[in-house]
């Protein structure tokens, strides 16, 4: 059964339930039994969710993942800039280095200080 989005949910409910509709609270649940009641219409061939803009995170049958690719398809989860391998290694070479300097530098015995006669 479908899920419906739509700009103007309340406009959609009015124009199902004209068209025979059974919409809203206390009305049995088979399939669509997550859609909010005040959302929810069965109709005789089966039940229709409907959504406003504001609740597509509520939607079960439509991911946000799915959505950005239709609304976004040239952002759609593609990061800014493409990550060479070369680049991942020289960052991770540099880490391993700095590392290795850190722990270096801890074991090197202190120079001696020079005593202040006073």
């Amino acid at each position: 059964m479908p899920e419906q989005i739509t700009k103007y949910p309340e406009v959609t409910l009015e124009v199902l339930k004209g068209a025979g509709a059974r919409c809203g609270i206390g009305i049995e649940q088979r399939i669509l039994k997550k859609c909010p009641r005040e959302r929810f219409c069965a109709l005789p061939t089966g039940e229709i969710c409907v959504y406003g803009i504001k609740d597509i995170p509520q939607m079960t049958q439509i991911s946000a993942p799915e959505l950005a690719r239709v609304v976004c398809p040239q952002q759609s989860w593609v990061p800014a800039a493409p990550v060479a391998k070369a680049d991942v290694a020289v960052l991770g070479l540099t880490f391993t280095v700095g590392m290795l300097l850190g722990r270096w530098a801890r074991k090197r015995p202190a120079p001696p200080r020079a005593e202040r006669s006073g």
